[in-house]
């Protein structure tokens, strides 16, 4: 395999991008280039501190404009080069062991498309964190497996839909088969996941791999929290789904589109909100959150 590709869509405190960065310098596997596409954050100097590392296999690379999250990471796609691409998160961590490990999962199954390692999440101050989401996707959701183990069809559709047990910034992807599909315009939230259901859709498998080489980090207060607290990721979400159960219809795949109607993690999700929205006097909010937990799962 060759160079692998790490495209670092840039929008966040320079601290965590630094930290970022710092962990993909010291991967037991040097073969990488790094691209950080830098959404216009208002931040002074950053340029200079990339020129400041002296390695080569490091590019900066500024937007004219900002761009937002979906964009910028359909950039980053179009800007990868090599076979195997990663979109690492400005703020998570590479462990030592990462690029090695994707590297020997893409080379025991060769035609994977999708390479989803073991991760530990962390919490803005880098220790390890462990909340209810991520209690659900490790316990409940996820496929629970001790050796690398491929899925794909029906069942892996089926798996997500249930729940998202990925974390999309630590999955490594062959860069043919995204740049064939792309994400999808308009979407915030549920972008990653979009995408690996249209690759499932076209017959991509994904690898399991339990070995833990990435620290994701949960943040309380990140976009997609204060998206949730609002109620405003779950219409999306709801749109969503329900696209979903009639792509997977169409397909055939019956048990995968009845767990797309229901999106009963996605409405349990809504009701754990709940608490904090009363709280904080959220009406609007808790309006949303109210009528997705409990509302009907068929299109008005």
């Amino acid at each position: 395999m060759s160079t692998i590709d790490i495209m670092l869509p840039y929008y966040g405190p320079v601290d965590l991008m630094q930290a970022a960065v710092r962990s993909i310098l010291v991967q037991q596997d040097p073969d990488w280039r790094l691209t950080v596409v830098d959404d216009c954050y208002p931040e002074p100097g950053i340029a200079d501190w990339f020129t400041s590392l002296g390695d080569e296999r490091i590019r900066y690379l500024r937007n004219e404009q900002n761009l937002g999250a979906n964009r910028n990471f359909q950039r980053c796609v179009d800007l990868a080069e090599h076979d195997v691409l990663v979109i690492i998160g400005c703020d998570d961590l590479m462990l030592p062991n990462y690029l090695s490990t994707v590297r020997a999962a893409f080379a025991e199954s060769p035609d994977v498309t999708i390479v989803q390692p073991g991760v530990q999440v962390i919490d803005e101050r880098g220790t390890p964190a462990r909340g209810l989401v991520d209690s659900a996707k490790r316990l409940v959701y996820a496929p629970r497996v001790k050796v690398r183990t491929e899925l794909g069809g029906e069942q892996l559709a089926a798996s997500l839909l249930r729940g998202n047990w990925l974390y999309f910034p630590s999955i490594a992807w062959r860069r043919a088969a995204v740049c064939e599909v792309g994400f999808r315009d308009g979407l915030h939230v549920v972008q990653d996941l979009a995408l690996v259901l249209d690759l499932v859709e076209r017959g991509a498998q994904l690898m399991v791999d339990p070995v833990v080489c990435f620290s994701y980090r949960r943040h309380r207060a990140s976009y997609s929290s204060w998206r949730a607290l609002d109620g405003s990721r779950f219409v999306e979400e709801r749109l969503f789904f329900l696209d979903a159960a009639a792509r997977m219809e169409s397909r055939g795949w019956h048990r995968a589109a009845r767990i797309a109607r229901r999106h009963t993690s996605s409405r349990l999700n809504a009701l754990t909100l709940m608490p904090a929205a009363v709280r904080k006097r959220h009406r609007s909010g808790m309006r949303v959150l109210a009528r997705h937990a409990f509302g009907s799962a068929l299109p008005r």
